[in-house]
């Protein structure tokens, strides 16, 4: 895996870590990520 920085507003941390944990933010952020690729990419397929 790559590093990648991010920033993210204070409120938008506490948002994460209140569901997952301060230990689980780099998991959520990238299960995110992925389910966002995987959701614009279908929206792609089927606009072609």
């Amino acid at each position: 895996m790559k590093e990648t920085k991010i920033r993210l507003s204070p409120e938008t941390k506490e948002r994460i870590a209140a569901l997952v944990g301060n230990y689980q933010i780099s998991a959520f952020i990238r299960q995110a990520v992925e389910n966002e690729l995987t959701r614009r990419e279908a929206e792609r397929d089927q606009e072609s």
